[in-house]
């Protein structure tokens, strides 16, 4: 199986033409790779979640985004779309996949999806190797899992901006 190769960016989102193998990387200060997460909201107004595979390298079992690294030759909507499908089943389109926003990290560019689904987690078609299992929490129900340490924390800008840009999105507060 050929290793998965990542497109380098600049700070300004520009691709440098560099590429890197998956897990076999250094990145030269002001290099970035394309990450994204994507977040899921019912019409009521709920988060699907996904705990993580237990044979996970990186945050085995935590409950976290849906998402990952986006492929040489993807663009952040493509790898939205890809990770969503992939690690769930939820099929989506540029009519109901909207991105929220991009936060510069340390050595990614993370960009934020979010849709909408109300399929029940019986009905999504897991991809066992990354996710084990799903289900539909409140926005009060997801703030107690972060503040108990039961999901993963990506920081409060992080988590200041999904929630006002989901609201956003749906015109009301959830």
């Amino acid at each position: 199986m050929a290793v998965e190769q990542w497109d380098i960016y600049n700070s300004q989102g520009e691709k440098t033409g560099r590429k890197i193998p998956r897990g076999r990387y250094s990145l030269r200060a002001g290099e970035y790779h394309l990450v994204v997460h994507i977040w899921i909201i019912s019409d009521k107004g709920e988060f699907l979640i996904q705990r993580r595979s237990l044979r996970k390298r990186l945050m085995p079992g935590e409950w976290a985004a849906t998402g990952g690294a986006a492929v040489s030759g993807e663009d952040s909507f493509t790898a939205a779309r890809r990770e969503l499908y992939e690690e769930l089943g939820i099929s989506t389109d540029e009519s109901t996949l909207k991105k929220l926003f991009r936060i510069k990290r340390k050595n990614s560019l993370l960009d934020v999806w979010v849709t909408t689904c109300d399929l029940s987690p019986e009905d999504l078609v897991l991809q066992k190797s990354e996710v084990d299992s799903a289900k539909w929490v409140t926005k009060e129900k997801l703030c107690d899992m972060i503040s108990k340490g039961e999901y993963h924390n990506y920081g409060k800008e992080y988590f200041g901006n999904v929630f006002d840009k989901i609201d956003d999105y749906r015109g009301v507060k959830v």
